[in-house]
């Protein structure tokens, strides 16, 4: 059975008064170093002891001393006092400083061509930062999951969230390895893709993802097949390196194969500008100097601005 519950208020009323006339043993001087009335401090210690069933204090015209309440009293609260304290002084200094566990999600692909080059020289520029990264080519819940940013192409950045650009935009590469193109050909239209094996990637939501291509300035999407269904485009390159199939990726990831002279590029005519890779996080109000810090750094050495 659920007990109903309810937060008691006031529960640490008074303390900082008690531990303050406790250290001083004046009344007058607890006021003074607390920078308040002697009277305050009176009606403070006057509402604790009230709540507490006790007398704290024993008071004269002359002295103040603790009660055997009063010093058992001490003992317990003194140090968890202190504890309190120092926990919000550590809360206050990360929300000054850069501090803590920075958790992003991204994109597996993203990770060896963006964040790799920038993790270490962020290490060194903020060493009490930790970063976690998370690969992961399902969409996120930010909140839910407990991540401070994460990491996706542009179009599929919710509406809601604050964007911050990472890379200019660049096109989608339909590539394939030297051996598939000596089995299968080049195809030379994007209607000629029926008659080739291509990697298909699965979406969060389940359904399969059409290639997209520009003709005569128009959008145009393709369904295409092929026996290789795969989550990420990481695993579509390697799957396309390895002559599986044709594979539609976006251009960075396969400029290094490309270059090697593992993949080469059909298509090129057909290819579709995408707004390119953003770092994203739900509200400027919610961030924090370490996001911040991470965002500075990323900014800085990719010269990008942010926008929203």
């Amino acid at each position: 059975m659920k007990r109903n519950f309810t937060v008691r208020q006031g529960a640490l009323d008074g303390i900082e008064v008690f531990l303050a006339v406790a250290r001083q043993r004046s009344f007058r001087q607890a006021a003074a170093a607390l920078g308040v009335s002697p009277s305050a401090v009176s009606q403070a210690v006057r509402a604790l002891e009230s709540r507490l069933g006790t007398a704290l204090f024993a008071r004269t015209t002359r002295s103040v001393g603790l009660t055997e309440a009063g010093e058992r009293f001490l003992s317990r609260v003194g140090p968890a006092y202190e504890e309190l304290a120092a926990a919000g002084e550590e809360a206050r200094g990360r929300g000054r400083k850069p501090a803590g566990l920075l958790r992003l999600t991204v994109p597996p692909a993203v990770v060896p061509i963006l964040l790799q080059p920038l993790l270490a020289s962020f290490g060194q520029a903020y060493p009490e930062v930790e970063v976690e990264i998370a690969p992961s080519a399902e969409l996120r819940d930010l909140a839910a999951d407990g991540f401070d940013a994460g990491i996706r192409l542009g179009p599929f950045i919710e509406a809601d969230m604050v964007a911050v650009r990472l890379t200019p935009p660049f096109p989608l590469t339909v590539a394939g390895s030297p051996g598939y193109f000596r089995r299968q050909g080049r195809p030379a239209h994007i209607g000629d893709l029926r008659g080739h094996t291509c990697i298909r990637m699965r979406r969060s939501d389940g359904s399969i993802a059409p290639w997209s291509f520009v003709e005569q300035g128009k959008p145009v999407e393709a369904v295409v097949a092929g026996p290789l269904i795969v989550r990420d485009f990481s695993a579509m390159l390697g799957a396309a390196i390895e002559g599986a199939g044709l594979a539609q990726v976006p251009s960075p990831i396969a400029t290094g194969p490309l270059a090697a002279g593992k993949l080469a590029s059909v298509l090129e005519p057909f290819a579709p500008t995408v707004p390119g890779v953003f770092l994203y996080y739900p509200s400027r109000h919610q961030m924090t100097p370490k996001l911040r810090a991470f965002i500075d750094h990323l900014k800085s050495r990719a010269g990008t601005d942010a926008v929203a």
